[in-house]
């Protein structure tokens, strides 16, 4: 699962990689961002247009099972905190025991609000390739911290 595909672009990057039998479903809140995504034609890939808020709602919508995998690119330091911590709580009530949640971040408030309902971070790695430098955390769930 992606939260957050904007342009799509990590969005083709994972489909390239993506078994044959497993699913991408992307959530997008922007209509635009959503309306850019209906570009990619891939049986594997779900686009739906809503609020990661309704993870549960909308896996049903889809007839999805809990994901192994939470894949964030949702900006946490420009949302109210309000609604982050419900997308952080939606995250840990959705994800697989033993799931993985990752989240690449240009700034730090994602751990501020995941660490507190996940435990603290596994990893967090610096990647400088990428212009500006980008932060990419990981949760696995019920792993401890």
């Amino acid at each position: 699962m992606e939260l957050g595909p904007g342009t799509g672009g990590t969005t083709r990057a994972f489909l390239r990689h993506l078994g044959r039998d497993a699913r991408l479903l992307s959530i997008e809140l922007s209509p635009f961002f959503h309306e850019l995504l209906g570009d990619i034609v891939d049986p594997r890939f779900c686009n739906h247009l809503g609020s990661a808020e309704d993870l549960t709602e909308i896996l049903a919508v889809h007839h999805m099972k809990q994901p192994n995998v939470i894949i964030s690119g949702i900006p946490f330091s420009k949302m109210p905190a309000a609604v982050a911590h419900r997308v952080v709580q939606a995250v840990n009530d959705n994800l697989v025991e033993g799931g993985r949640f990752i989240a690449y971040q240009f700034r730090r408030d994602v751990a501020r609000f995941t660490d507190p309902v996940m435990g603290a971070h596994t990893s967090c790695t610096l990647e400088l390739l990428n212009i500006p430098p980008m932060r990419v955390y990981s949760w696995i769930k019920g792993g401890g911290g």
